[in-house]
């Protein structure tokens, strides 16, 4: 069993907002997801690794999801002078993917096999050799929670997570299944 209350002070030093206890039997995993996945409104569809149908089927995302009991789930908040405020919404989630990199290797020192699930798809490699090649990385690779079929506010909601934190707010969500 993992100490959440140990994962959320780390959590909390490596620079998440909210970091919480994620059950494995809280996580669906939706075809009706995977089908916002397919109107490519993200652009990256059929062209990673990490995204939809290059990531694997849900069949095949569900028996990974699987091998884990719990895990955890962070989130950054950042707070928007308005509603359109893309510049806030971009450094929120650059900053989000930032700590979500740094905080994967220190999990990794203790559970070297668990199962990052990114909010947005993997950007480690500059471009993606999807899908002429293999990955080059695929023990460092990540797909989001999204492209694993799973509905974000669902997965905090089934979790005591917030998902909204009022106007004006912008949350970006990740998760870590541990071993």
């Amino acid at each position: 069993m993992i100490d959440i209350k140990e994962l959320e002070e780390m959590g909390k030093k490596a620079g998440f907002s909210h970091v919480a206890l994620l059950k494995r039997d809280t996580i669906e995993l939706m075809p009706e997801v995977r089908e916002m996945c397919k109107k490519n409104t993200c652009h990256m569809y059929n062209r990673r690794w990490s995204c939809p149908p290059g990531c694997g089927d849900l069949e095949e995302c569900r028996k990974k999801i699987e091998r884990y009991r719990e895990g955890i789930i962070v989130q950054t908040v950042g707070q928007l002078e308005d509603p359109m405020d893309g510049e806030t919404m971009m450094e929120t989630e650059a900053l989000h993917k930032q700590n979500f990199y740094e905080f994967e290797k220190i999990l990794r020192e203790r559970w070297p096999g668990m199962l990052p699930i990114g909010a947005g798809c993997c950007t480690k490699c500059k471009e993606c050799t999807y899908p002429d090649a293999p990955c080059r990385f695929p023990d460092q690779a990540f797909s989001s929670m999204e492209a694993y079929g799973m509905l974000v506010t669902q997965v905090c909601k089934a979790n005591s997570l917030d998902y909204y934190y009022g106007p004006c707010t912008i949350a970006y969500t990740s998760c870590y299944l541990l071993e």
